[in-house]
């Protein structure tokens, strides 16, 4: 089992976030481990398996059971995201392709804010 790198998160704060919030928070660590895959492989390994944490926290926020669709949609993009970085990439994903939709979160919880 990989030790948690976000304490406070998994202590109870992650699921204060919208989920545009939370998968725009999963899209910096993949956008640190591809920006770090060519330079520092320790690194970027760090981003990977702290996207991977906080996949895996956004699936068990108790908000998202009444929402099947959404459990599927998350759990196929961090499936995607194993499959890019330590798969075969079954899927062709591009390190563009990862940013792209998760920058989408992202851009979506900005403008919520205001």
């Amino acid at each position: 089992m990989i030790t948690p790198q976000h304490h406070d998160l998994a202590g109870g704060r992650w699921h204060q976030l919208s989920l545009s919030e939370q998968l725009g928070n999963v899209g910096s660590e993949i956008s640190r481990a591809v920006r770090w895959s060519d330079r520092n492989a320790e690194l970027a390994c760090g981003a990977f398996h702290r996207a991977l944490e906080l996949l895996d926290l956004t699936l068990a926020d108790a908000r998202l059971r009444q929402q099947p669709w959404r459990l599927r949609e998350i759990a196929r993009a961090r499936e995607v995201v194993v499959d890019f970085f330590a798969g075969s990439n079954e899927y062709r994903s591009t390190a563009e392709s990862l940013q792209k939709y998760f920058d989408a979160f992202a851009l979506a919880a900005r403008a919520r804010r205001g």
